[in-house]
């Protein structure tokens, strides 16, 4: 890899944002990795760490008791400076861990090997680590064995993001959205932040599939989807949670704010000519229903049960409207 790329922290950033990873709830493949890293190298911890801007965030873990650290205080950031294995023998001896609280406390680390976890664009997002509290040389062949994990772990969060994505218009896929907006509902339990759900549903789309033919619907789906993200904030995430029907996740934001920025999406829709597969160009609107996170909401099927109230009411109330659930 490039020193350039070593170097480019911001870069390395972006890249990992694009995996839209961090704070996700535990995966099977990931387990399995880490429980086989420690079982077939002999260790009593191994890790699947990310680093984050100033935290290591652990998307798997086995036999550490914390699900992330600072960065300051990590082994790990200091291996995804460079593109070789990082192996420390003995944590004691060496000058940036002696007195590191995870060296002189529990869990009493002495040797690390870490492989970093190299994105195809050439970025180190984190680390595939092997960690024992008794001094020891990693040979080559367990380096090896460690860096074939490593490529298992990278393939995993290439094939997630895949997943994550519909392959039609680029949206979250269902599971992708449900996922991001459990994790805001965890956020709003935590630190009461606010956070609203907009359902999208296309006026009379039914009608251009008639009329126009399926190629026609993809076209106006791929066209709405790109115009409400390029109308849209960075942190605010559309979902496509099967056929026709979509959400926009509007994080840190109160029930006004959202009712502006949704009205904001419906006028750039109803302002949009879309050109056809067969050159034909046609106007679509689209009807919207608002539904702020609240305490009374416990799951993600509630939060967009909640929204559906309202875009039931938009629709009867003549389409191409927005409504807000009081």
């Amino acid at each position: 890899m490039q020193d350039a790329k070593l170097n480019d922290e911001p870069g390395r950033l972006a890249a990992l944002r694009r995996l839209e990873v961090l704070d996700t709830a535990p995966e099977e493949p990931f387990e399995n990795v880490v429980s086989l890293v420690r079982t077939v190298l002999g260790v009593p911890m191994a890790a699947v760490t990310l680093i984050d801007e100033d935290r290591q965030w652990f998307k798997a873990r086995s036999g550490l008791g914390v699900s992330e650290t600072p960065r300051n205080v990590s082994f790990c950031t200091h291996a995804i400076r460079q593109s070789e294995p990082f192996l420390i023998d003995d944590a004691r001896l060496d000058a940036r861990f002696a007195e590191n609280p995870f060296v002189t406390g529990d869990p009493n680390v002495r040797s690390y090997a870490g492989i970093p976890l190299l994105t195809p664009d050439g970025y180190n997002v984190g680390v595939l680590c092997a960690i024992d509290d008794k001094v020891r040389t990693f040979s080559s062949s367990e380096v090896d064995i460690l860096s074939n994990f490593a490529r298992i772990v990278m393939n995993e969060l290439q094939l997630r993001h895949i997943a994550e994505r519909d392959q039609l218009t680029g949206a979250l896929t269902r599971r992708g959205f449900i996922e991001k907006a459990e994790q805001e509902i965890a956020r709003f339990r935590r630190y009461h932040r606010p956070c609203c759900l907009a359902l999208v549903d296309i006026d009379h789309f039914k009608a251009v599939n008639d009329t126009y033919g399926h190629p026609a619907g993809d076209a106006v789906l791929r066209e709405m989807v790109a115009s409400v993200v390029g109308a849209s904030r960075p942190v605010d995430l559309l979902g496509r949670l099967g056929g026709e029907e979509f959400a926009v996740l509007l994080p840190e934001t109160e029930a006004s704010e959202a009712l502006l920025a949704v009205e904001r999406f419906r006028e750039t829709l109803a302002g949009l000519a879309i050109t056809l597969p067969d050159g034909r160009v046609i106007h679509i609107t689209a009807s919207f229903g608002i539904a702020p996170l609240s305490d009374e909401i416990d799951t993600v099927e509630q939060w967009i049960a909640a929204a559906d109230g309202p875009l039931y009411a938009a629709k009867r109330g003549g389409r191409n409207r927005c409504e807000m659930l009081h």
